[in-house]
């Protein structure tokens, strides 16, 4: 199974019904989590069960009040998903791995989920897209051939919107060219390859800081709070802010993609990014590079391409180790080359830890 991502071409009318039922699902979702917080001190009740006597409370009297009559003209998936959401937020806090749901704003993202009733539905190839209860949509990239999914995810990056949905497939594993690489992920070159192929990240958020700093977030601190054009202003913030996301997320898949499909064998640092996002000198470059998305990304397409991915400990010191005698040595930050004293090598220093990555024995990895 995989995801397929589209962005939706819509016009003025199509782009206002996206907006009307992602509004409808922020407002059953926030009134569904004002009233489980609410009864928190009724007893321990079970989150499921709350929730599904909110709906039919929203469902049986509030629905049917003058001033929520909207609500009946907009798609039923998305009020019944927008429960189901709001069921998926309490699992991972009542497990202790997130934090408390917090209530929907439009400024964080609009965004909606819809399924089919009947079951799965036929995705025809082309430059259409038929969404359950919602319509016909063109998309800006075509769908290369027919599919079969059922839940549909939409939601708005920028001004541009997107849909989202899984395939119930398999891609047939491919035969990779090369054996086996190690890779050295750092500031300076995003990438290090122990075959000595670089790959430098762009920079879209050191270049568009700027802009943002001097010109559009001074321009809406100046302007009158929640008028016409403060709001103009903060979309253009919004719209730079996607373009950003967009041109990090593109480099990303594109490296993870060619590496899962160039090397049968990857090994990698197994990196402690929170640690790391603790130096305040390195947080705003670290947050820029996207090195968990990294991890994340070349972890299940290794999966899906068939090729292994090694995580070699964070505390293989593989900076400071020679690739070539063993020998190790401090090496600062600033250190851009290995010059060993035992045996005289002199290497860059994201290439040397790189091929100390590839050389390590597995019986010595973990992760």
């Amino acid at each position: 199974m995989f995801a397929v991502q589209r962005s939706l071409k819509l016009n003025n009318n199509e782009a206002t019904l996206m907006a009307k039922h992602a509004g409808f699902r922020r407002v059953v979702f926030n009134f569904g989590l004002s009233l489980r917080t609410q009864m928190y001190s009724e007893g321990k009740l079970l989150d499921s069960m709350v929730i599904d006597e909110v709906k039919k409370v929203l469902t049986n009297h509030v629905k049917k009040q003058p001033e929520f009559a909207w609500m009946n003209q907009l798609s039923s998936r998305v009020y019944k998903n927008a429960f189901i959401d709001l069921k998926d937020a309490f699992s991972p806090y009542r497990s202790g791995k997130a934090g408390h749901p917090k209530f929907a704003s439009r400024r964080n993202g609009q965004s909606l989920r819809v399924d089919s009733s009947n079951g799965k539905v036929l995705l025809s190839a082309g430059n259409t897209i038929k969404i359950p209860t919602l319509g016909t949509f063109r998309l800006h990239e075509p769908l290369e051939c027919g599919s079969v999914s059922q839940t549909f995810t939409i939601s708005k990056e920028g001004s541009r919107w997107s849909i989202s949905f899984c395939v119930d497939a398999e891609r047939l594993p491919v035969q990779q060219p090369k054996s086996s690489v190690g890779i050295d992920v750092g500031i300076k070159s995003f990438a290090m390859l122990s075959n000595q192929q670089v790959f430098d990240a762009p920079k879209p958020l050191k270049q568009a800081k700027s802009k943002l700093a001097t010109t559009l977030q001074r321009q809406a601190s100046r302007q009158v709070k929640g008028s016409n054009n403060q709001r103009k202003t903060y979309n253009k913030i919004r719209r730079l802010h996607a373009q950003i996301a967009c041109i990090r997320k593109d480099f990303l898949h594109k490296l993870t993609t060619y590496l899962a499909l160039t090397f049968k064998l990857i090994k990698i640092e197994d990196l402690n990014i929170k640690g790391m996002m603790a130096n305040h000198r390195l947080a705003g470059a670290i947050s820029d590079l996207g090195f968990y998305e990294f991890k994340r990304q070349l972890d299940y397409k290794c999966l899906m391409y068939g090729a292994n991915l090694v995580l070699v400990d964070q505390w293989f010191p593989s900076s400071q180790a020679c690739s070539s005698c063993g020998s190790k040595k401090d090496m600062p930050l600033g250190s851009r080359t290995y010059d060993c004293p035992a045996c005289g090598r002199s290497i860059d220093r994201d290439l040397n830890a790189s091929v100390n990555i590839l050389n390590l024995e597995p019986s010595a990895v973990g992760g």
